[in-house]
């Protein structure tokens, strides 16, 4: 019985990095998709909002007259996604060879 105990336990211990992993990339692409639509839907407000939020950094000549392209929204998002995987699998990871 205890033998079934520690296997799952350290089953658990493995596929704990790939959980935080996954939760990161979910999360992240959530919040690029919402930013989007905000973007979408107003995009004189999004872009004050943004010029405030760093500081007063000038975005407004990033902006181009050009329509939505959905190809680079997908990609944005794998891409992001991809690399929050990353990122929160290894920082999971490295947290508990630290004994986190």
């Amino acid at each position: 019985m205890s033998s079934i105990s520690i296997s799952t336990q350290d089953a658990s211990a493995v596929f704990a990095p790939l959980r935080t992993g996954v939760a990161l990339a979910v999360t992240v692409a959530m919040f690029y998709v919402l930013c989007t639509l905000v973007w979408l839907a107003a995009p004189g407000p999004f872009l004050s909002f943004m010029n405030g939020l760093f500081h007063g950094i000038d975005f407004s000549p990033l902006m181009r007259p050009a329509p939505f392209a959905w190809g680079g929204f997908v990609e944005a998002v794998v891409v992001m996604a991809l690399w929050a995987f990353l990122a929160g699998t290894f920082f999971a990871w490295l947290r508990q060879r630290l004994g986190g």
